[in-house]
């Protein structure tokens, strides 16, 4: 009979974590701001990174090593330190993103054991926030070994709905050998014509060099770009495209391709029966039963701006909850109304689109920057009203907010202070210029009739709302901007 008492056993182990007479080791993080403590001999027995770390580390005058992890936060490091002596990591109420940040530390300090349980949670656990991030995942992964069950995961999608990858803002940084991959694949669902195109846009953009009028390249241009593309020219079905594809897009660039090939490649569209020095590869394998004939997207995400985490967060601040909700537990889904993206970005559009709608979430991508921002409206838009004066609306249970995102490290609630005035009810006369707007704090504004386009939307600290949700310029402009109704699950 084996008696086992690992719950004291990590208990005791916390403990001695937090006993600060009694370290050897000092990690510094955040760019050495930040020092944490630990023993060197608990360290070495749990990760073999830690024990050539060590090894290779000459102690100090006080007989203490000191290990420089600049680029890891503190928080990070402490889950990892409690994992490390008690063998528990906590993840209720965590960020998906900070989760995810803490697979890749576990996995570069061989951590196998928390990273795979990590990796399996996220994609059991998270596939929304994966697939809402899918550039970042793909691109993160790809080069490392470690990850196989994302990897499978990243790849079952992005074979079958390209245009997650190819269509991304971050495109252009996508490794070369996360490209060769794709297009290695005969099951990329893709044309073939529109693959070239992207592989000659991804080879440009590895390069300032070149001139943007082609008619200007010379033939050291051309030879720069053969040179960047050698990897993936070799996996373009040439012989599968049409004479007015060839025409048109190979023949620009026909002096990245081998001779023969391009000899091949005309004869070929001549005497289609002859035989050929070059390499046929077969057509690509297109999946007619699992796509639509009309794309190759798939279903629309419920959100281009915001993830399953920001709508768990929005969500608890409706309820003012202290803890935020999980996924599991979150009362509320979020139903699309309006995207700018889709529906246009002038303010008319705005009120004809939400007339009616009450329990809505504006949300706003701001242009150039990380910055989501963004207000909650209890109230029912009206667009039929026609007074001299604008009107203001009351209710205590309307919020603005600036969502974590990118750089923004912390979120930020600012809850309606002036209640009298919360929301505005904006006259008819005026709503070709004004949209949603919240207290004289946060507004879609746009004299131009389009909200990217100027700079007059504005967010302003003023009595409304309890404190500022930009710490930057007041005015800005926006990438895009989205509309929901909240709606109960029950």
């Amino acid at each position: 009979m084996s008696l086992k008492f690992f719950d004291k056993l990590s208990q005791n182990f916390i403990e001695l974590l937090n006993d600060k007479d009694d370290y050897n080791v000092i990690i510094e993080v955040e760019n050495n701001k930040k020092s944490l403590t630990a023993h060197s001999n608990v360290l070495k027995c749990r990760s073999s990174y830690f024990r050539q770390e060590l090894e290779n580390i000459q102690p100090n005058e006080n007989n203490i090593k000191i290990i420089n992890k600049p680029s890891v936060s503190t928080q990070i490091f402490n889950v990892i330190l409690q994992y490390i002596y008690g063998g528990i990591v906590n993840l209720e109420s965590t960020e998906t993103r900070f989760i995810y940040d803490l697979m890749l530390i576990t996995d570069e300090f061989k951590l196998e054991e928390l990273t795979n349980r990590i990796e399996t949670f996220l994609i059991e656990i998270k596939g929304t926030w994966l697939k809402t991030h899918f550039s970042l995942i793909y691109n993160s992964i790809f080069s490392r070994n470690s990850f196989k069950k994302l990897e499978n995961f990243c790849n079952d999608i992005v074979v079958k709905y390209p245009n997650l990858i190819f269509d991304s803002d971050d495109f252009a940084s996508l490794k070369e050998s996360a490209l060769v991959f794709l297009l290695e694949r005969d099951d990329l669902q893709m044309e073939e014509v529109k693959i070239w195109d992207y592989i000659i846009k991804w080879g440009i953009a590895q390069t300032s060099t070149l001139p943007k009028n082609l008619d200007d390249w010379t033939k050291e241009n051309f030879l720069t770009l053969k040179t960047i593309l050698r990897q993936c020219l070799p996996h373009i079905r040439y012989f599968q495209l049409s004479n007015i594809e060839i025409y048109d897009k190979i023949k620009p660039y026909k002096r990245i391709l081998d001779k023969q090939l391009w000899e091949d490649i005309n004869q070929h569209l001549s005497i289609p029966d002859r035989p050929v020095k070059s390499t046929i590869l077969p057509p690509r394998s297109i999946l007619v039963t699992e796509l639509s004939p009309c794309t190759n997207e798939p279903k629309e995400s419920f959100s281009n701006i915001i993830s399953e985490d920001h709508v768990t967060e929005i969500s608890s601040w409706i309820d003012r909850k202290t803890a935020t909700y999980s996924e599991a537990n979150n009362p509320y889904k979020f139903e699309l109304i309006l995207r700018g993206t889709k529906d246009g970005f002038a303010p008319q559009t705005f009120w004809n689109i939400c007339h009616g709608h009450a329990r809505t979430i504006v949300v706003a991508k701001v242009k150039g920057t990380d910055e989501i921002i963004g207000g909650y409206n209890p109230l029912t838009w009206d667009n039929t009203y026609n007074g001299e004066l604008n009107k203001w609306m009351k209710t205590n249970n309307s919020f603005i907010f600036s969502l974590k995102n990118g750089n923004i490290q912390n979120s930020i609630l600012s809850r309606v202070k002036d209640t009298q005035h919360a929301i505005l009810s904006v006259r008819k006369n005026y709503q070709k210029d004004y949209g949603p707007y919240f207290g004289n704090c946060f507004c879609l504004f746009s004299k131009k009739s389009n909200f990217n386009l100027d700079n007059n939307s504005f967010s302003l600290s003023n009595n409304c709302y309890e404190i500022p949700i930009r710490t930057s310029s007041s005015r800005f402009s926006i990438d895009n901007y989205e509309v929901f109704k909240v709606v109960s699950k029950s």
